[in-house]
């Protein structure tokens, strides 16, 4: 069979329009996200977008770097963007034991536990207890590391 230019330049306009168009889908429909940490206390994205329309949506957090977590330790915990420096303040308290997150702390919408280089960590939660008027954050609540180590959440 043989094209004309012009035939040959719809059939590639049409075939990027099909692909885009199942690429948004899955990435709209995409109810997981990860998140990768560097001993360089660096996230390697931003912001965390998340569907509506997921039922539960899981944040997997992997630790690229090398150092252990007593020394380069990284989570990752979703709140209420006011209510970040209190989370932070009382995960502090609570220590490594408890991956400096209080137990049981309502301000928290998700945590994973603390993890060094090479290892990973997982933590899913219902998008539906989101406000999406509201503002959401995550970061590592490891004392200090917050600083350079957040991003915004939002539902889409």
């Amino acid at each position: 069979m043989r094209f004309t230019m012009k035939q040959c330049a719809q059939l590639l306009v049409t075939m990027g329009a099909a692909c885009l168009l199942q690429q948004q889908a899955q990435a709209a429909a995409s109810c997981d996200v990860t998140v990768e940490a560097t001993d360089a206390m660096t996230f390697n994205t931003k912001e965390i977008a998340i569907p509506k329309s997921c039922k539960s949506f899981t944040i997997n957090l992997k630790h690229t770097g090398t150092m252990s977590k007593n020394i380069m330790g990284h989570n990752l915990v979703v709140s209420k963007q006011a209510d970040e420096q209190g989370v932070l303040q009382d995960g502090s308290k609570a220590g490594v034991s408890k991956s400096f997150v209080k137990p049981q702390d309502a301000r928290v919408v998700a945590a994973t536990t603390v993890i060094g280089g090479g290892e990973s960590a997982s933590t899913s939660f219902n998008p539906s207890q989101l406000d999406a008027a509201g503002s959401y954050v995550f970061f590592c609540s490891f004392p200090g590391h917050a600083s350079m180590m957040k991003g915004t959440l939002k539902l889409i």
